[in-house]
This record gives C-alpha cells, structure tokens and sequence, in this order.
C-alpha cells in the first residue's frame, strides 16, 4: 500500500537504487549540485513510457542547461533499464525499484489498483519538492511540466 504522496513543499525522501549499469545511485549525492526531475513511469518499452521517454531524451539538452538533471524509476531489472536505454539513446539515469519501495515511498499510487502510477517530482538543490504532476495518460506532458517547473526555478538576473 502507498504511503501518503509526497507533495509540494515536502522534502523529497532518499533512497538508493541501481542505475541501468548496475551503479548504486543516491538521491542526496544528485542534490546539492542539480535540480533533480525524478519521473516514475510503469514500465520499459511499452508505448506510453517510451513516448514519455523519448520527450525527456529530446529536452535533455534544455534540462541540462537549466541545471537539472532527469532521472527515471520504474520496476523494471537493471538488464531491462539498460536495453531500454540503448535502444531509445536515453542520455539519463534509468533506476530499478524491483519491490517498488521508492515508489511506496513516494506515495505513488497504481491506476486502476494495477498499473503502476506516472507521477513526476520536480526537486531542488535542497530537496525539496517543487512541482508534482501525475496523468498516466498525458506521458508525452512530464517534460513540459517538468521543464516549465525548472525554468521557474532558475535565478533571475536583476532588473
């Protein structure tokens, strides 16, 4: 069962998982330096993930220029994330949450009580949770959001 969802204004729980090489990557070891697009999404290489995936690879260069960094979780195996990410040139972290503990701990729910949830979390450099949104069936917005959410973020030069 979920827990309650993170939300605005939260601090974003740690955790750490293995990326699609098997690299134990840390939340907190992200923050500090970068802005952190944590997206989850229910599963490799079915249509909607891969058309949200695609979105995220094809503004990776705006994110990374706007100091973020994208980083993808779904239940998916490590050998799984790394097909994923070599067939669809994913330039960002994929990371596997085998038991979906992240995912509880994140409170993101299942669609359906079956389907995994597609909710994205937006994090500052000192964790905090800035902008969430969740639609299984707009995959393709994510990065929209995502992108204006960082955009907003950015220091603004003075008048």
């Amino acid at each position: 069962m979920a827990r309650v969802p993170v939300r605005i204004g939260d601090s974003a729980p740690d955790f750490t998982l293995p990326d699609q090489t098997g690299t134990p990557v840390r939340l907190r070891d992200l923050l500090g330096r970068t802005t952190v697009v944590l997206y989850f999404y229910p599963k490799d290489q079915t249509p909607g993930c891969t058309t949200e995936a695609r979105a995220f690879r094809d503004s990776y260069a705006a994110f990374a220029e706007a100091g973020a960094e994208v980083v993808g979780i779904s239940s998916d195996s490590v050998a799984s994330h790394r097909r994923f990410a070599a067939k669809e040139a994913l330039p960002f972290l994929l990371l596997s949450d085998r038991g979906g503990a992240v995912r509880d701990l994140y409170g993101v729910e299942k669609t359906l009580g079956i389907l995994p949830g597609r909710v994205t979390f937006v994090i500052d450099t000192a964790g905090v949770v800035r902008h969430v949104y969740s639609s299984q069936l707009r995959a393709a917005r994510h990065t929209r959001e995502a992108l204006d959410a960082v955009d907003d973020l950015r220091p603004r030069p003075s008048p």
